[in-house]
């Protein structure tokens, strides 16, 4: 875990992202793949009109388009992990008031101020279970603090074991970074650390 390096998303990582999601990520036949985390910055018409495109250009070719929209227009948000300079990790997060998905409705509800929500992780199948989610945690944590938020959270599903459509984190992952959870509502707990 030494030598990964966690980075903010930025234009210039455009290619290492696209890079880490047409190679690494899901390569081990994961059914969220193909998945270029598009769908929590999208609106349902949007989605809508992506899911409509599928059979004409392709689920991934379609996926992969909407994503380079995305991030040329800086709509994308979140953290890379890299090993070596290879991308292999993707965390999402962002201000929670961004997200027009992924977000419960009744965490908005117990919404506490303002917050960084973590939505998603992708770790490619070599380097799951070596701290890397973790390591996202910690910059997620630093990165918000220093620019004012209040706290971060993320939605965990309660489940006693990971399983392959668990993309959100597991409790554990959480509570072991200092979060608690706020409110639980079907299968999901908001996690939650004050800054």
């Amino acid at each position: 875990m030494k030598d990964i390096v966690i980075k903010k998303l930025a234009f210039e990582l455009k290619d290492d992202y696209l890079d880490f999601f047409d190679h690494r990520a899901f390569s081990d036949g994961n059914p969220n793949g193909p998945c270029y985390c598009t769908s929590p910055n999208q609106d349902e018409k949007t989605i809508k009109q992506m899911v409509g495109e599928f059979q004409a250009n392709g689920v991934k070719e379609t996926i992969r388009k909407y994503a380079v929209e995305m991030l040329d227009k800086g709509e994308i948000n979140g953290y890379l992990a890299f090993d070596d300079g290879l991308s292999i990790g993707w965390c999402n997060a962002a201000d929670l008031d961004s997200y027009k998905g992924f977000v419960p409705d009744f965490a908005r509800e117990n919404k506490c101020g303002k917050t960084v929500a973590i939505v998603c992780f992708e770790i490619a199948p070599g380097y799951r279970g070596k701290g890397i989610a973790s390591a996202f945690i910690e910059r997620v944590c630093a990165d918000a603090k220093a620019n004012g938020y209040v706290a971060v959270e993320g939605y965990a599903k309660i489940i006693e074991y990971r399983d392959e459509y668990d993309f959100t984190g597991p409790v554990h992952l959480y509570e072991k970074a200092g979060f608690s959870r706020i409110v639980e509502q079907n299968g999901v707990a908001v996690m939650r650390k004050m800054l």
